[in-house]
C-alpha cells in the first residue's frame, strides 16, 4: 500500500530546476478546476477537497464563478511536490474568456490539456490548443472523465492526432472505462495502479498487470518504445536488439522531446473520483520544463532597437512581463508579473520599458487564488503579483532601469458584441465611470466608448456571457446598479472596388496658414488582413516628414466609416501623390488631408457591411436534432457537419451573431434543458445585400 505522502506548502525548493510554471487548459467541463482543486489537495496546499458542483472550489473564488459553476478569471496558486514547487493557473475554458487563457499562456513554461473522456477534442479545446502552439508552450495531455458512461481513450487519441495534428504518446492506458474505470496501467513501469477511493485517492496501490490486458499493455508499451527510441540514438539501439530498457532511459528522451514540442506524452484518469491525479503530478515534474529549460527570452533595446537576450538567471538585470491586472478589494491595483531573469524588492523602482516610465514597487505577493502570501523578494522564475504599479497595463514589460529591453507585446481579439449601460441617476456617472476604468484596465478585451449620435456609454466585449459577467461585477463589486440596453453586433465596414481619393486641407488665418494636399488610392484586401499603408511618393510631391502625418490620419479615419460610422477595414492604400507649400504645411494639416482623402475614397469604393460570423458546435440527444437544425437554418447558419457521438448528436455550424442574441435560453426550451452550445468567432464576412439594407435602415432609423 502506498499514499502520496503530504508535503507541507513550505517545502524548500532548491533551484529553478526545482520550479514548474505550468497553466491548466481545456475545454469548458473537461473538469480543470476538479483537477486543480485534486492537486491543491493531495499537495498539501489544502486540507479539505473543494467541488464546483457545490460551490466550494477554491479557485473558483469569485462570487459568480460559483454560482455559474464556470471559471471566468485564470486562477493562480502555488504548491509543492516531491521537493519542487509547481506554480499553477487555472485557466477558463468558455471561450467567451479566452483572453484569460491567451495571456497566461504567455508566460507559462508548459501546460496541461485536459480532455473529457467522453467528448474528446471539443471547440474550445482546439483553440486553446492553437495558442499553446502560438506561443509553442510544451504540454501534457490528460484524459479526464474515464469513469462516465461513453468514454473512450483510445477515440481521444486518434482525434488529437487528427483534429490537432499533434503527436500524442500515451504513456498510461485505462484499466476498464466508464463504469468499469478502476486505475490505469503504467507503461513505462508496467504495473497496474489501482487507487483506494475512500481514501480519496490518497492511497494506491501498484499491481502486477491484470491476465486479461497483458497483451494489450504489450501492444501499447511496444508503440511507446518505438515512438520514444526515435528521439534516442542509444535507446533505438536497445530497442532494435530488444535488450531491457529502464525507466529512467525512456523519461530522459521522451521530457527533452516533449520540451520541444514535438509530441505529447498522455495520462489519463478520473480527478472527481480521486483517481489519477498523483501520477499527473508525477509527470508534470518528469516532462514539463523548468525555466532553465525554455530557451532565453528575447527582446529589443527600446532606444537602439537592437534584439536583446535574456537567460533565465537572477544574476541577469531583471526583466519581467505584466500579464495581468486584477483590482483586489482589499488590497486595490493588483499587477501580476512573470519574472524571466533577475530579482527585485519591496522598494525597488523599475522601468516600464513601454512607456518610459519609472514605477516603484510597494508590496510583492504570492497569491493562493484570492489569497496572498507576503514576499521579500521575486527572482526569475516567479509567478508573483506587486502591488504598488499605478500605470503599467498587460502586455507591459518592466525591467532594470540600467539595462532596459522591451519584449513583444500580447494581442488580443477584437471585440464582436456591444451594450449600452447607463447610471440609474447622475450622481453614479462618477462611480460608473470609475468602475469602467478600473474594468477596461484588466480586460484587454473590453472597450468603453461614446456614441457620438446617442451619447450613450457603450461596453464592448467577446460574447453575452462576457458582458453579462462585467456588468453583474459593476452592480456587486462597485455598487453600481446600471441599467442595461440590449445587445448589439460589432460591425465592420469595408470596400469593395479600387477607387481614388483626394483630401486637400487649406487654412488662411492673417499670418502662417495650413496647406496639406494628399491623394491616394485604395483596393479592398483579402478578409482578414486589416489595414494596409503604401508610400509611393515619387519626386518629392510631399516631403518626407510629412508621409508619417499622412498615414496617421488615415488611421484615424478608419475609426469611422461612410455606412454607418463603424470600423473600416481589410484595405490597402497608397499614397501616389499630392502637393505642399514651402511655408503652410504642416504635419497637422497633412494629418487632416489624409483623413479627408481616405473619407473622399471610401464612399467612392462602393461600401458594404461585415457581420461576425461564429462557429457554433451543438450537443444534443438524437430526438431533437431535427428542430435544432431547422432553428439553426432560420438563423442563415450554414451547417458543416452532423456527426455522431457514443452518447449524443455533434451539429457544427457557422452562423452570424446579429440571430443568435438570446439562443440558450431558446435551445433549452427546444431540448428540455438537454443541449448544450458553445460559440466562438470565427471571422467577419459581407452581409448578403437585403440584410445589408434592411440593418442600415435600422442603423439610420428609417
Amino acid at each position: 500500500m502506498k499514499s502520496n505522502g503530504k508535503k507541507t506548502p513550505n517545502a524548500p525548493v532548491e533551484s529553478l530546476k526545482k520550479v514548474r510554471n505550468i497553466g491548466i487548459m481545456a475545454h469548458i467541463d473537461a473538469g480543470k478546476t476538479t483537477t486543480t482543486e485534486r492537486i491543491l489537495y493531495y499537495t498539501g496546499r489544502t486540507y479539505k477537497m473543494g467541488e464546483v458542483h457545490n460551490g466550494t472550489a477554491v479557485m473558483d473564488w469569485m462570487d459568480q464563478e460559483r454560482e455559474r459553476g464556470i471559471t471566468i478569471t485564470a486562477a493562480a496558486t502555488t504548491c509543492p511536490w516531491k521537493q519542487h514547487q509547481i506554480n499553477i493557473i487555472d485557466t477558463p475554458g468558455h471561450v467567451d474568456f479566452t483572453a484569460e487563457v491567451e495571456r497566461s499562456l504567455r508566460v507559462l513554461d508548459g501546460a496541461v490539456a485536459i480532455f473529457c473522456g467522453v467528448g474528446g477534442v471539443e471547440p474550445q479545446s482546439e483553440t486553446v490548443w492553437l495558442q499553446a502552439n502560438k506561443y509553442q508552450v510544451p504540454r501534457l495531455a490528460y484524459v479526464n472523465k474515464m469513469d462516465r458512461s461513453g468514454a473512450d481513450f483510445y477515440r481521444v487519441i486518434e482525434m488529437m492526432k487528427e483534429r490537432l495534428k499533434a503527436v500524442p504518446i500515451p504513456i498510461q492506458i485505462p484499466i476498464g472505462q466508464g463504469e468499469l474505470f478502476n486505475g490505469m496501467i503504467d507503461l513505462i513501469k508496467m504495473r497496474a495502479v489501482t487507487f483506494i477511493e475512500d481514501s480519496l485517492g490518497v492511497k494506491w496501490e501498484e499491481l502486477d498487470i491484470p491476465s486479461d490486458m497483458i497483451d494489450e499493455a504489450n501492444f501499447w508499451h511496444e508503440k511507446m518504445l518505438e515512438s520514444v527510441s526515435d528521439l534516442d540514438d542509444s535507446l533505438m539501439e536497445k530497442f532494435l536488439d530488444n535488450k531491457p530498457i529502464e525507466p529512467d532511459e525512456i523519461i530522459a528522451p521522451l521530457r527533452r522531446a516533449t520540451v520541444e514540442c514535438i509530441v505529447t506524452p498522455v495520462f489519463c484518469g478520473s480527478s472527481f473520483r480521486y483517481k489519477g491525479v498523483q501520477r499527473l503530478l508525477d509527470g508534470i515534474i518528469n516532462f514539463l520544463p523548468s525555466p532553465l529549460d525554455v530557451k532565453p527570452i528575447t527582446g529589443i533595446h527600446p532606444v537602439t532597437e537592437r534584439e536583446e537576450l535574456r537567460e533565465s538567471d537572477p544574476d541577469q538585470p531583471l526583466t519581467a512581463l505584466a500579464f495581468k491586472i486584477m483590482t483586489d478589494p482589499y488590497m486595490g491595483r493588483l499587477t501580476f508579473l512573470r519574472v524571466y531573469s533577475g530579482r527585485f524588492k519591496p522598494g525597488d523602482t523599475v522601468l516600464n520599458s513601454n512607456s518610459g516610465k519609472k514605477e516603484r514597487i510597494n508590496r510583492i505577493v504570492r497569491m493562493f487564488s484570492n489569497k496572498r502570501e507576503e514576499l521579500q523578494e521575486a527572482k526569475a522564475g516567479d509567478i508573483i503579483a506587486v502591488i504598488g504599479l499605478k500605470k503599467t497595463r498587460t502586455g507591459e514589460t518592466l525591467c532594470d532601469p540600467k539595462k532596459p529591453i522591451m519584449m513583444e507585446r500580447m494581442s488580443f481579439p477584437e471585440p464582436v458584441i456591444s451594450v449600452s449601460v447607463e447610471p440609474p441617476s447622475q450622481q453614479d456617472h462618477d462611480k460608473l465611470f470609475d468602475a469602467l476604468t478600473k474594468i477596461s484596465d484588466e480586460d484587454p478585451t473590453f472597450f468603453v466608448n461614446v456614441d457620438k449620435e446617442s451619447g450613450q456609454t457603450l461596453i464592448s466585449g467577446m460574447g453575452e456571457l462576457h458582458l453579462d459577467v462585467l456588468v453583474e461585477r459593476i452592480r456587486r463589486e462597485f455598487g453600481v446598479n446600471v441599467n442595461q440596453g440590449k445587445p448589439r453586433v460589432s460591425y465592420r465596414e469595408t470596400i469593395s472596388t479600387a477607387t481614388r481619393g483626394e483630401g486637400k486641407f487649406i487654412r488662411q488665418s492673417g499670418g502662417h496658414g495650413q496647406y496639406g494636399h494628399v491623394i491616394i488610392e485604395v483596393e479592398p484586401t483579402e478578409r482578414g488582413s486589416g489595414f494596409q499603408f503604401e508610400d509611393c511618393i515619387r519626386g518629392g510631391d510631399i516631403p518626407s516628414e510629412f508621409i508619417q502625418p499622412v498615414s496617421n490620419g488615415i488611421k484615424g479615419a478608419l475609426d469611422s466609416g461612410p455606412l454607418a460610422g463603424y470600423q473600416l477595414t481589410d484595405l490597402k492604400v497608397r499614397l501616389i501623390g499630392g502637393s505642399y507649400h514651402d511655408v503652410d504645411s504642416s504635419d497637422v494639416a497633412f494629418r487632416i488631408a489624409g483623413s479627408m482623402a481616405l473619407q473622399d475614397a471610401a464612399k467612392k469604393a462602393h461600401p458594404e457591411l461585415l457581420e461576425p460570423i461564429m462557429k457554433l458546435e451543438a450537443i444534443l440527444p438524437e430526438v431533437y436534432l431535427g428542430d435544432v437544425v431547422g432553428d439553426l437554418n432560420s438563423r442563415r447558419a450554414k451547417i458543416q457537419s452532423i456527426n455522431v457521438r457514443s452518447d449524443a448528436q455533434i451539429v457544427t455550424a457557422e452562423v452570424p451573431l446579429s440571430t443568435m442574441f438570446g439562443y440558450a435560453t431558446h435551445l433549452r426550451s427546444l431540448s428540455q434543458g438537454r443541449a448544450l452550445f458553445t460559440m466562438e468567432f470565427l471571422r467577419h464576412e459581407v452581409l448578403p445585400p437585403q440584410i445589408q439594407d434592411e440593418i442600415l435602415h435600422k442603423l439610420r432609423g428609417y
